[in-house]
């Protein structure tokens, strides 16, 4: 059956939004973001970094006090949230307990006077998009973690909104079906064409899913971009250090050229004179032998990953560099206290100039 037929996708604009809650805490910070229609936008950050917060102020549960919440072009700062025509999908799922599956899809429905003929249609359609038929009479506490988060989605799609908001709609899955959800609810993005709006703390998730993230950090964006340009790429060191593991080497730039703390020219990009630090994700560097890389250093411990091994490089000051290498097949791992040279290439590596 086809997917149930969606209103356009609309964009999503917010104006220098600010959000106080009491005691003079700045929740969102001046948020500046534009997201495009049918777009798969990810929020990504620690808790209590804003982006729930952000998220509802685009639903309309939470008003800004500063700045404007534009939704396809119009200003919907003060619209209250039932007027909004979004659909909403919760970490809780906020089933009805005592109503069917079908009941619980066909509420968004209910609510805006659909004509039941037609709403039949529509949450048989919805339900088949999420893989749930045959499902229709059940009760949520006869449901799986991962079925209940299906019905959450249908009743979410089946008012064929605009614009599609998430907030850690996986986080209560297990690994394995929060990965099958994941791939699931990109296709069905694709599918209505929807405009998605996704929150989330898990890092690999927002990357896996999105085609653009935004990272916020105390109430702010810190850099807006595509999963890999987030993640090769970072501007400042706490996206450096909040996307996957990543090595940092403190020194400056001189003449074009990055000098380490102990004075060593290592491999970077062109950048500005000034301090700054390298950030080296572990996958980019080698490990070659003792005295053929651009700095040396001693095995200290080996963590098999499956597909990879983390090796942790001990330098002459004290340093650890962390490097990964893929799965060299039984018994071939890196002895503890093996002497090793370490190379990259310049272009691999991201030039952070923030404190």
């Amino acid at each position: 059956m086809p997917p149930p037929a969606s209103a356009s996708p609309a964009s999503i604009r917010l104006d220098r939004v600010t959000k106080r809650f009491p005691g003079g805490v700045v929740a969102v910070a001046g948020v500046e973001l534009t997201v495009e229609p049918g777009e798969f936008f990810s929020l990504l950050g620690p808790s209590g970094c804003g982006k729930t917060t952000t998220l509802r102020m685009i639903a309309g549960f939470e008003a800004p006090d500063e700045g404007r919440v534009v939704i396809g072009g119009r200003d919907l700062t003060h619209v209250p949230v039932h007027h909004r025509d979004m659909g909403m999908v919760f970490q809780s799922y906020a089933l009805f307990p005592h109503r069917t599956v079908a009941e619980n899809v066909a509420f968004g429905l209910r609510m805006r006077k659909v004509a039941k003929h037609e709403a039949n249609a529509r949450v048989a359609a919805a339900l088949a998009q999420v893989k749930l038929e045959g499902y229709e009479e059940r009760r949520p506490a006869e449901l799986s973690g991962g079925q209940q988060q299906r019905v959450a989605l249908a009743r979410a799609i089946v008012i064929r909104p605009p614009v599609l908001l998430c907030d850690e709609p996986l986080g209560a899955l297990d690994r394995k079906l929060r990965q099958a959800m994941q791939v699931e609810l990109k296709e069905l993005q694709r599918a209505l064409g929807v405009t998605l709006v996704f929150v989330t703390h898990d890092q690999e998730e927002a990357l896996a899913m999105s085609d653009r993230i935004g990272v916020m950090n105390a109430g702010r964006l810190e850099q807006v971009g595509a999963p890999a340009e987030i993640y090769d790429r970072p501007r400042t060191r706490f996206v450096a250090e909040f996307i996957g593991e990543i090595n940092m080497i403190e020194g400056a730039i001189s003449s074009g050229r990055f000098v380490a703390a102990d004075g060593r020219g290592l491999p970077a990009p062109a950048a500005g004179d000034g301090p700054a630090a390298l950030a080296l994700r572990p996958e980019k560097l080698r490990i070659v032998a003792a005295g053929a890389g651009v700095i040396d250093g001693v095995v200290s411990d080996a963590s098999f990953l499956g597909d990879q091994v983390l090796y942790s490089v001990a330098l002459g000051d004290g340093r650890r560099i962390l490097v990964k290498e893929g799965n060299p097949g039984t018994g071939a791992l890196r002895r503890n206290g093996a002497g090793v040279g370490l190379r990259w290439e310049a272009q691999d590596a991201a030039i952070l100039r923030d404190a």
